[in-house]
């Protein structure tokens, strides 16, 4: 039998919320023990097969339709072509392992102890570390044997697999879809969500014909309606195809094709493609590591139930990311991974942010933070919206992006914001700002007068700040 180690801070898990964690508590100056099973690797889904490659070919597809058409500005161009293998190096040598390489060497220089293996739980004190591998889940006998002063648990999601759609063949997850060998000319994507929305717009600039069925009555769920119009139209102008209210049935394929079919008010339909990415959700890494064998508690959807600081029902053991309650988001979990890191140190940290920004790097993008304006009067909240459009905006007509606007959700009473959204050219960038002025309850004349640079895509939140006080310059 193998001695069991003592060690400090021992996290498992190197995503997002693990290997953030694991820095942090190294500069508060804990002794971390790093666990990673090694797929997908350090740096978790969202760097190695997730938001991180998806931009890659977001970029390379924005990128060659720039190529194909730029007769807008006056340039033309014939004969573009695409070298999709090329595009597949690119993406993996000199982003994903660029990255990777720097998360290695970040916790390399914290002296983080990288243990390769699986983590299993034994109990509330103890884990082992087993090879990866099928087989070794079953070898409990195996493995080092690892008590620890404080656990932090960082193990994330994994794609929801829906019925009749295994994966395997040409029914492939978001991890297949970044990883394609070829591009499609017919791609169907089930799930209308941000993975599938934004690989839809991907494939679609870089050539293939996709179609989109979705389950509900619109793709892009979590964001209000004409913000999502804004995407849709876009979507159709390049080709795609939605279809909404739709149950997807089953697949059947041969070696070069896979037949989706579907159903629309009790009519059934199919469609032949290339490969069907299916993007319904994830869910928690919560049951395939050991985690009956310990007193935590989680709720019904299988998640782990923690307080604000990442706490959760036994002593020193905390968890973060994917695996608590909350959005999926990676820059969610890189907050819980510090505050759950500074907990253990005796600081006074907690997750006690107004709102998380939402992303989606659609075509124009979309970011949300904070309360819509139904989810503010749900909640019994008198509130206001104000907004300014692209389309007034210098720096968005010239550069032909003048579709979408900018929005507050603010008090009646007060005009304190309590959300903001955008939809348009750079929306993920501007998600910074107009988290910080929720996030600090900013009142929009906070907001108005603060001077913002000319000409530049963030000027239409000053604007929409100036339209909310009833001063409106550019419109």
């Amino acid at each position: 039998m193998a001695d069991v180690e003592k060690k400090d801070t021992v996290i498992v898990g190197g995503g997002p919320g693990g290997y953030v964690a694991a820095i942090r508590a190294s500069e508060l100056g804990q002794k971390v023990t790093l666990i990673e099973k090694g797929d997908p690797g350090l740096g978790g889904v969202c760097l190695n097969i997730g938001c991180v490659p998806s931009k890659a070919l977001i970029a390379a597809g924005h990128r060659l339709q720039e190529t194909l058409d730029s007769s807008t500005y006056g340039v033309s161009k014939t004969n573009a072509t695409i070298d999709f293998k090329k595009t597949q190096d690119w993406k993996q040598k000199k982003v994903v392992d660029r990255m990777t390489r720097g998360v290695k060497m970040l916790l390399k220089k914290h002296k983080v102890e990288i243990i390769d293996g699986v983590a299993m739980m034994d109990n509330d004190h103890q884990l082992r570390v087993l090879k990866s591998g099928p087989k070794q889940f079953m070898d409990f006998d195996g493995g080092r044997k690892i008590e620890w002063n404080n656990l932090i648990l960082a193990t994330g999601s994994r794609p929801v697999e829906i019925p009749n759609f295994k994966f395997e063949g040409r029914v492939i997850d978001s991890t297949g879809g970044l990883n394609l060998p070829e591009i499609p000319k017919e791609f169907v994507v089930i799930g209308g969500g941000y993975i599938g929305t934004e690989l839809a717009g991907a494939y679609a600039d870089l050539g293939s014909h996709v179609t989109i069925i979705e389950g509900t009555d619109s793709i892009l769920g979590g964001f209000d309606k004409d913000m999502v119009k804004v995407v849709v139209k876009n979507l159709k102008k390049k080709g795609i195809d939605i279809i909404t209210g739709a149950m997807a049935k089953n697949s059947t394929q041969d070696d070069s094709s896979v037949t989706v079919t579907y159903e629309v008010d009790g009519k059934e339909s199919s469609i032949k493609a290339d490969y069907c990415m299916v993007s319904v959700g994830r869910k928690p890494n919560t049951d395939n590591f050991g985690l009956d064998m310990t007193s935590v508690k989680m709720d019904d959807h299988g998640k782990v139930i923690v307080d604000k600081q990442g706490k959760t029902n036994v002593d020193h053991i905390y968890a973060v990311g994917d695996m608590v309650p909350g959005p999926a988001l990676a820059h969610k979990a890189f907050f819980e991974g510090k505050t759950a890191a500074g907990a253990i140190a005796g600081k006074n940290t907690a997750n006690d942010w107004v709102g998380v920004p939402a992303v989606c790097f659609a075509d124009p993008e979309l970011a949300q933070v904070g309360m819509t304006a139904s989810e503010a009067k749900d909640k019994g909240i008198e509130v206001a919206t104000a907004q300014f459009p692209f389309a007034g905006n210098a720096r968005a007509v010239s550069l032909d992006q003048p579709d979408g606007f900018v929005r507050f959700v603010y008090t009646k009473e007060k005009k304190n914001v309590v959300g903001a959204q955008v939809v348009g050219p750079e929306a993920s960038t501007l998600a910074g700002e107009l988290s910080l002025i929720v996030n600090c309850g900013m009142n929009v004349e906070d907001v108005a007068l603060t001077i913002h640079p000319h000409p530049t895509l963030n000027e239409p939140i000053q604007e929409a700040a100036d339209v909310a006080l009833g001063l409106p310059t550019h419109i």
